[in-house]
């Protein structure tokens, strides 16, 4: 971010009276000053001042360090006399226009946080409800050689049904016309099952799909949608 300080003069005063620390005769003179600072966002001046002792003679800045007591007094008093500052801080125009994202960010975030979910369509519902015997799905299965293969012997596209479940295992049963390419699932049988069933264990459940793996590894099943 770009930043500017620059050290604004806010009065001189002649040092009559006062002894010059280290050249003995010269004249010195006082600055009292304050800083402003300027941002993209903001720019302020700040609210304490700080002094400057200059021997005019070799117009050199004294160092702080060697102020005698009677010098850092007269700063002091003459300090009380610099007028305030005519701002502490003033946002820009892209300040203003960097504050207003800020905040619309922050209200979208906050009402986002308090926004009741949207409702969920009925067959996101359906999927994500407990497996039941009865239930009855539209997916597809892949079939194995052996457990632990990865790449599917046989393939087929149609309804499945949850004949019956125990514990854990559900024994699932595929219709008795499946096709081995994908089609919708209106075209399809979706009330004739083949009357044996394998079991299988869930692996996955959502309200988009439900897979689940044949306990002897060989089948696994992707279902996409629940019959009303």
């Amino acid at each position: 971010m770009w930043l500017a300080i620059d050290k604004m003069e806010q009065s001189v005063h002649h040092t009559d009276g006062l002894k010059n620390p280290q050249k003995a005769g010269n004249d010195m003179v006082l600055g009292i000053y304050r800083n402003h600072v300027r941002t993209v966002i903001y720019k302020a001046y700040t609210k304490k001042t700080f002094g400057e002792y200059w021997d005019i003679a070799e117009n050199k800045k004294i160092p702080k360090r060697a102020w005698t007591q009677e010098m850092r007094m007269f700063y002091a008093d003459r300090a009380k006399e610099v007028p305030k500052p005519p701002y502490l801080i003033k946002v820009t125009i892209f300040g203003w226009i960097f504050l207003t994202l800020c905040i619309g960010i922050l209200a979208s975030l906050v009402y986002d946080s308090f926004k009741p979910p949207l409702p969920k369509s009925a067959q996101v519902s359906a999927m994500e409800a407990p497996l039941v015997p009865g239930d009855v799905f539209f997916g597809h299965f892949e079939a194995y050689k052996k457990k632990g293969d990865r790449i599917a012997s046989g393939i087929g596209f149609g309804w499945f049904k949850i004949v019956s479940m125990k514990q854990d295992t559900f024994y699932v049963a595929k219709s008795t016309v499946m096709s081995k390419n994908h089609q919708s699932s209106e075209k399809l049988n979706s009330t004739d099952f083949e009357m044996e069933t394998i079991p299988a264990t869930i692996t996955e459940k959502s309200g988009y799909t439900i897979r689940l793996m044949a306990t002897d590894g060989k089948t696994e099943y992707y279902l996409d949608e629940k019959k009303p």
